[in-house]
């Protein structure tokens, strides 16, 4: 075997050893950045919802106060909550695999009731007052999911349509009746934002980032390769090859082949000036015995 064969196949098993080593470590790293990407998509639309509910509570909801009373019917865009949850509905047009909602225990309108898992957030979120944030996994029909959520508590302004029935808006009782949604107590957490997310979201991620990461290594050590089989060419194999060749032409009688020249002070120039040493002795030896 050819000596630049043997010295690709060292180089082929080291990258790969170490591009599989890489591959390894980086997977799950890259599966944390995905999965924590996918959390902070999810705590900036919060957010934006959460602003949406303000801007309702602070600007929309004055201005359609007066025209509710005189028209005598209940219009759901001036509660904070329908405000998010629509705005949010035309946002998913952008991002499909997204669900957002505003869980609640005890909510007025019953399409924001707070299903099994959805609960168990919100008695976490009660039972620790301090807590802001909660995310994790959970497993549903479709697969599992990742889940961030956000505490509701229950400030002055929602006591006036959830504290009871006597004091809620007449047109809004209508409508949703006397039996949902009151009895609510200032600061008490009474539901949850949440945003939903299938696990292929951040695995379609991690797997793309997986895919250009292992292009890019392989094309880095390709070209490595190629630049240390110049290096070992012009280094190595060239200066070898002439000393194969010169000591091929000695042993076939040659005594007329010229000395090979020397260049800087490394081993293989060490070697050339060793093998130039004893050809000249060899040869000043045979023409001696033949004098």
């Amino acid at each position: 075997m050819k000596l630049l064969l043997k010295f690709n196949v060292v180089l082929i098993l080291v990258f790969g050893t170490g591009i599989g080593i890489a591959a390894y470590i980086s997977r799950n790293f890259l599966e944390r950045s995905a999965r924590e990407q996918v959390l902070q998509q999810a705590r900036l639309m919060i957010g934006a919802a959460s602003g949406m509910r303000t801007y309702t509570a602070a600007q929309v909801g004055p201005l359609l106060e007066a025209h509710q009373k005189n028209i005598k019917t209940f219009l759901p865009q001036t509660i904070p909550f329908f405000a998010a949850t629509e705005v949010f509905d035309y946002l998913r047009s952008s991002y499909p695999d997204y669900a957002y909602k505003e869980a609640t225990l005890n909510p007025t309108n019953l399409r924001d009731r707070a299903v099994d898992w959805e609960a168990d957030i919100i008695e976490n979120f009660r039972n620790h007052p301090k807590l802001q944030e909660d995310s994790g996994e959970r497993a549903g029909p479709d697969g599992r999911s990742l889940f961030l959520a956000h505490p509701i508590v229950v400030e002055a302004g929602c006591l006036q349509c959830h504290s009871s029935p006597e004091t809620a808006p007449p047109a809004m009782v209508k409508i949703y009746g006397m039996n949902n949604g009151f009895g609510w107590k200032l600061g008490d957490t009474v539901g949850a934002q949440i945003v939903s997310v299938p696990m292929s979201v951040p695995l379609a991620i991690a797997d793309q980032a997986f895919r250009n990461l292992i292009i890019y290594l392989g094309g880095v050590a390709l070209l490595t390769l190629i630049l240390l089989d110049l290096a070992m060419i012009v280094v190595v194999i060239r200066p070898v090859s002439r000393l194969a060749a010169t000591a091929d032409r000695i042993s076939s009688g040659d005594f007329n082949a010229p000395e090979i020249p020397v260049k800087g002070s490394d081993e293989i120039s060490d070697l050339a000036r060793s093998f130039n040493r004893m050809y000249l002795s060899m040869v000043k030896a045979i023409r001696m015995l033949e004098s």
